[in-house]
């Protein structure tokens, strides 16, 4: 488990993108996928916002996934398996980075062919708290043609990211401008934040 913690932080120095492919294993990826194909059948999944609670809004034209926020209360045993890595990560960069990371908060994010996310920050004007934006993905047998990758636009060279299943992203959410290209598949992921409140 520290290899791949380790693969996100040594890779985020390099290149302010950390990138893990193997954050998450092929069993729980499997297991967490399966929970939000679950709950997208049982219609739980809801359209995707833009903005806090403060200032929420919602535009199919910037944003068209839907989303199931994660939560302990659930007491889904295979979440809970995903918060306990979350939470030895987040003990492993403060001790070794000195993040001063406090929390943390996570949905599933479903995009539908035809489904994108345009450029956007990923921290609130209105707030600061989340310091680290975290990506994990849960596509199986993902194909080039299938699109929907993360486009992360940096100054000398945007970074294109496929979401292959088990592969996990970090980066600052007050840093670096992002997309989600145009899918041509059910692309599935979780996406969080750390946070320091």
């Amino acid at each position: 488990m520290e290899n791949s913690f380790e693969d996100l932080i040594a890779s985020y120095i390099e290149n302010k993108v950390g990138i893990s492919e193997h954050f998450l294993s092929a069993d729980l990826a499997n297991n967490l996928k399966q929970n939000l194909l679950t709950l997208n059948q049982d219609s739980l999944l809801m359209a995707a916002g833009i903005g806090n609670s403060e200032k929420l809004s919602y535009d199919g034209a910037i944003r068209s996934d839907s989303i199931y926020w994660l939560d302990k209360k659930h007491n889904n045993a295979f979440e809970n398996e995903f918060f306990a890595q979350i939470e030895a990560f987040i003990l492993y960069l403060n001790q070794s980075c000195y993040a001063g990371i406090t929390g943390y908060e996570f949905h599933y994010s479903l995009y539908e062919s035809g489904d994108f996310y345009l450029k956007h920050l990923d921290q609130f004007k209105n707030n600061p708290s989340r310091k680290y934006s975290m990506i994990s993905y849960l596509n199986s047998n993902w194909q080039e043609s299938d699109g929907g990758e993360l486009l992360i636009h940096q100054l000398d060279n945007n970074q294109k990211i496929s979401p292959t299943q088990g592969k996990t992203v970090f980066f600052k959410s007050d840093e670096l401008v992002h997309e989600v290209l145009v899918t041509q598949n059910t692309r599935m992921s979780i996406t969080g934040w750390l946070k320091s409140d």
